[in-house]
């Protein structure tokens, strides 16, 4: 089994002449946060391995004791990363004679969850949500418009045939429906996650809403059905441009309808939605308990240090018992929302949130879906630039500016910059200035979204030329950006964005 595994891990890296993929862009206080237990960082390095190894499906990577020598961790150890890893849906184990730990097909479920638990923790409000898809949804009905197929256009048709049909109660899911089947169309797999994730999180904070919806949300309903069928005649002629119009005016309307009827769209936080009484084979009892103690957490305000409770009133509050408690707490250590605090005055405390855990479930699932630098580059870009615009509208701020002026060099300015041609060489702080940016536009969903597009970049140039230009020419261009920046100038801004990630595209190649 383990023989096997890793035979075929050796070919395939020998076969793409470099080193397993890692994840490159993580918070610089992993370490000390849950993720970065000895167990989190196991189950990291086994992923890493089934993702070297092209994802062997059904294979059987070793028995426990087998997986305990090649990883020399304790079974303890090993088991509470067995878990991670199934919390992830990467692997499960496999009991009995031929049993192991064996790989599995991921779905989106554990990308999409681990997203959402670290955007409502950090409070990304409606408006958030809405500027980002703003930024995603045009762009995947414009690439589903290109690409469309007869046997697309049917399942389109299908899925506005069943919009139609639905009654008023199922109206906003079967609307949702619509927004990801077009997003499938589009054939890139980070544009049909990210949707998935904003819809998700618009669809928490519409459940708000629904319970006492305005008199004109009749209205509303038929006029968001007549957009859906002018972006799907546009998606099926093939007219991009149309298509993407049609979808950029129907989000305007849903964001303007939200700022006129929501108290404080800006402040509004989508709510954690309560799982039902139960659970599912597919959500296990310990991640309904981290659910609810999630909601608790959101719901109640608590600040970061605060003490949720001792082992023993949680034990008795949720009424499990202490393994299921246990494991539900190392679900919320994983993702940095709260950790155990033993000793006198102990219990489970609020902690600061990381987003870590969410970059490697969403980065492990895009890597299973086979997703490459083309499909990178087209969002990559997109979301690059929304940022530009959204930090030039802020750097009147002084803090802002003081940020940007941080990420220059001495003596760094714009000269030379159209005429950069990226070279051999380069390393990884290059991603310093685009993150940056991406915090300072002060959206930390699309914030979040550029993390997992740069730390997927960077495990696709494990499989490329190399390391990005080379830190000169970078620097260049970087100081180019941000001196447009400070000088008020957003146009020569953007078009410098745009070439310094147009030169990286060609270096890449």
């Amino acid at each position: 089994m383990i023989a096997d595994f890793d035979a075929r891990r050796a070919v395939t890296l020998s076969a793409r002449g470099t080193r397993p993929p890692t994840a490159i862009v993580e918070s610089a206080d992993a370490e000390r946060a849950g993720s970065g237990k000895l167990a989190a960082r196991v189950a990291r390095r086994i992923e890493r391995d089934i993702v070297a190894a092209g994802w062997p499906v059904g294979q059987a990577l070793g028995s426990e004791a087998e997986l305990r020598a090649r990883y020399g961790v304790s079974r303890a150890v090993l088991r509470e990363a067995i878990r991670l890893l199934e919390h992830h849906q990467v692997a499960a184990m496999r009991r009995g004679p031929a049993g192991g730990l064996v790989v599995r097909a991921p779905d989106a479920g554990a990308a999409t969850s681990a997203m959402v638990v670290y955007l409502e923790f950090v409070g990304s409000t409606i408006e958030h949500l809405l500027a980002a898809r703003l930024v995603i949804e045009p762009l995947a009905v414009g690439l589903a418009a290109e690409r469309i197929t007869e046997a697309g256009i049917s399942t389109l048709r299908a899925a506005l045939a069943d919009e139609a049909a639905a009654g008023p109660g199922r109206n906003v899911a079967v609307r949702d429906q619509l927004h990801l089947t077009i997003a499938e169309l589009s054939g890139n797999p980070a544009l049909r996650l990210f949707v998935d994730v904003l819809l998700r999180l618009t669809w928490r904070y519409a459940r708000e809403t629904l319970d006492d919806p305005p008199p004109e949300a009749g209205s509303a309903l038929a006029e968001a059905h007549q957009a859906h069928q002018a972006m799907v005649h546009a998606v099926v002629s093939g007219d991009a441009a149309r298509a993407e119009m049609h979808a950029a005016r129907h989000l305007e309307s849903i964001r303007d309808h939200v700022l006129e009827h929501s108290p404080d769209p800006k402040g509004q936080r989508p709510r954690w939605t309560m799982p039902a009484a139960g659970h599912t084979q597919d959500q296990k009892l310990a991640e309904v308990v981290a659910q609810r103690i999630l909601s608790e957490i959101t719901g109640g305000g608590w600040p970061i240090g605060s003490v949720i409770g001792s082992e023993a009133a949680l034990l008795e509050r949720f009424e499990v018992s202490r393994a299921v408690l246990r494991e539900a707490v190392r679900l919320l250590e994983y993702h940095s929302v709260a950790r155990m605090r033993r000793g006198p005055g102990g219990g489970l405390v609020v902690a600061e949130p990381d987003p870590s855990a969410s970059i490697e479930a969403m980065a492990l699932y895009l890597d299973y879906q086979g997703i490459e630098i083309d499909h990178l580059r087209v969002v990559r870009e997109a979301v690059e630039l929304d940022c530009v615009q959204r930090v030039a509208s802020r750097v009147d701020d002084a803090e802002v500016a003081g940020r940007l002026r941080g990420l220059t060099r001495p003596g760094g300015a714009a000269d030379g910059v159209n005429g950069v041609h990226p070279g051999p060489g380069g390393d990884r702080q290059h991603y310093r200035m685009h993150l940056e940016m991406a915090e300072q536009a002060g959206n930390p969903v699309l914030a979040l979204f550029l993390r997992i597009l740069l730390t997927l970049w960077a495990r696709q140039q494990n499989d490329g030329p190399g390391a990005d230009p080379a830190d000169t020419t970078t620097g260049l261009a970087h100081d180019g950006i941000v001196d447009a920046l400070l000088r008020g100038d957003r146009d020569l801004a953007r078009h410098r964005m745009r070439r310094h990630l147009d030169a990286l595209t060609r270096w890449w190649q």
